[in-house]
């Protein structure tokens, strides 16, 4: 009952060995096909799991002839074993590689040649003798035994020195990712160099051959912790490997405890249905990832090239800065008659050329806020002052060109005095002029009335500034009202009375009063009824 017992025991160590082995190797490969490490690393897996089948295997032959032959085929992969070991640490971790010379022509062909010899009575003669229970008890060594075990131990010291350089190079968190690998590695082929070549050639003891399996896990346990610590996968993939370890192992749990033939077979097709599960499962995570990757990837190069369009607008924009400027000196000299008096036909078209010239200074100006804006180089510069003044100058800057389309421009004062606050009078003096300046420019006949108030807040004393401008115009339907402060919107009202508006006066101010942690809105009951703009600020 004991063996019995051991015997499912070693079962169910293979079991979970082959088992962790292939989810991580199928994970690893499935994330990127095209990886020259994902492709050794699965490689290094595959030859892992059949290694340790056939070892467990021999352990359970009783037949000399069979068991002879599994104990060259154990060793046959044991020497790909051990250079599929080296040969992933030569790629780790790059994506691409190119082979030297010697390599093809030097190591491949000594591996080849000496899996070739481990089949061979050459590295095992013949079994000499059995144990009491029927298992191989020694082997009789072959003079090419010295070769096969020269070639495992220098591919496995090779692929631990290349480790160690490769740490000693890298730096941050690479560097860490294969700390934890190498310890891992470094603990399985210790475990395996010790119970399964030395012990078994030197000492005649292959009692612990069967765990190979075992000796396998700490390679791909801390494999697995570096990949879910550190992010050498995606955290997503990882889980859902996870879960169908756990389901694959928890099913051959279920197949070792089997006690006759229709309930072992019936488990067996379980643990074949949840393995094929769990890789379409992997493969449909993975595919998922892969979609977001992209996506991120072109978000990415969309943001690059919207900051390579706002320096691109904010470099060409300084440059034309300077020109309009120096136009602008120009024609105001020529109007102040500096350089000669003027002919009374020739004053209307310069007037016209002027305004024209202010209207481009100002899409500029506009332009350069912009470009500050996105890129993060704007900052409110917070000082203690009167709202009620920075209204009040901006409304008198603007009185002259409401009088000239013949519209009133009142300014109701507040009925209480105002509390000084922190704000940035340069930028709401802005956001001011915007509205006010739209509102006349959109305004037919009728008025525009600004007032000024706070809004006390219940739960905190200061409570908030309000500032409303109401107009007589065109009116907005609520289409527009919604699209009204994105950058280059225009309503119809915009396009019917100034064509030549750019629509990026509103959407500066909203930027501006966000940076105050306020908020700005319109309302209107519709075309022909007038519109009304607020700005609410925090009175802090």
């Amino acid at each position: 009952m004991n063996y019995f017992y051991l015997i499912n025991l070693d079962i169910l160590w293979l079991g979970i060995g082959v088992a962790a082995n292939a989810l991580l190797a199928l994970a690893v490969f499935l994330n990127n096909r095209q990886n020259t490490t994902n492709r050794a690393f699965l490689f290094f897996a595959i030859l892992t799991i059949c290694w340790s089948v056939t070892n467990f295997l021999v352990s359970r032959s009783s037949a000399p002839s069979t068991t002879l032959w599994l104990l060259r085929f154990a060793v046959f992969f044991a020497t790909w074993h051990a250079f599929s070991f080296f040969h992933l640490f030569y790629v780790f971790p790059r994506n691409k590689i190119t082979y030297p010379r010697m390599y093809a022509l030097l190591a491949i062909p000594i591996v080849l040649i000496t899996s070739l010899l481990t089949l061979t009575p050459l590295v095992f003669k013949q079994i000499a003798t059995f144990s009491n229970t029927g298992q191989a008890a020694s082997a009789v060594n072959g003079p090419a035994i010295v070769l096969f075990g020269a070639v495992i131990v220098m591919s496995i010291l090779g692929g631990l020195l290349l480790m160690i350089k490769k740490m000693a190079q890298a730096s941050g968190m690479e560097k860490l990712q294969l700390k934890y690998i190498f310890t891992g590695a470094f603990i399985t082929f210790l475990l395996l160099l010790t119970f399964n070549f030395i012990l078994p050639a030197f000492f005649n003891n292959a009692r612990f051959v069967s765990f190979g399996a075992l000796f396998i896990l700490p390679f791909a346990f801390f494999t697995a912790y570096a990949i879910i610590r550190h992010h050498l996968l995606n955290i997503k993939m990882i889980a859902t490997e996870i879960l169908t370890f756990v389901l694959a192992s928890a099913s051959i749990i279920e197949v070792v405890v089997a006690r006759d033939i229709g309930t072992l077979i019936l488990r067996i097709s379980i643990f074949l249905l949840l393995l094929i599960f769990g890789i379409l499962l992997i493969k449909s995570v993975r595919k998922e990832i892969g979609q977001k990757e992209e996506l991120q990837r072109a978000y990415a190069k969309l943001k690059e090239l919207d900051e390579a369009k706002s320096e691109f607008v904010s470099i060409t924009s300084h440059q034309l800065r300077t020109p309009l400027t120096a136009i602008k000196g120009y024609i105001s000299m020529i109007l102040e008659e500096a350089y000669g008096p003027l002919a009374e036909k020739q004053k209307q078209p310069m007037r016209n050329v002027y305004e024209s010239n202010e209207r481009l200074i100002q899409l500029v100006n506009d332009l350069l806020d912009i470009s500050r804006i996105e890129s993060g180089k704007t900052r409110v510069e917070l000082k203690t002052g009167q709202l009620y003044d920075v209204v009040k100058t901006a409304l008198e800057e603007l009185r002259i060109k409401a009088k000239d389309k013949r519209l009133k421009l009142i300014f109701e004062k507040p009925s209480a005095d105002m509390p000084e606050f922190q704000f940035d009078a340069v930028k709401i003096r802005n956001v001011i002029m915007n509205i006010v300046d739209n509102a006349i420019k959109y305004t037919g006949k009728g008025s525009i009335r600004v007032s000024l108030a706070v809004n006390k807040n219940k739960i905190e004393h200061a409570g908030n500034a309000l500032i409303t401008i109401q107009d007589t115009g065109e009116g907005m339907s609520k289409e527009e009202i919604n699209h009204l402060f994105e950058s280059f919107s225009r309503g119809n009202a915009g396009n019917k009375f100034w064509t030549e508006g750019s629509g990026l006066g509103l959407y500066i101010a909203k930027q501006f009063v966000v940076m105050h942690k306020g908020r700005i809105w319109a309302e209107s009951e519709g075309k022909g009824k007038g519109s009304a703009f607020f700005v609410e600020l925090p009175l802090v």
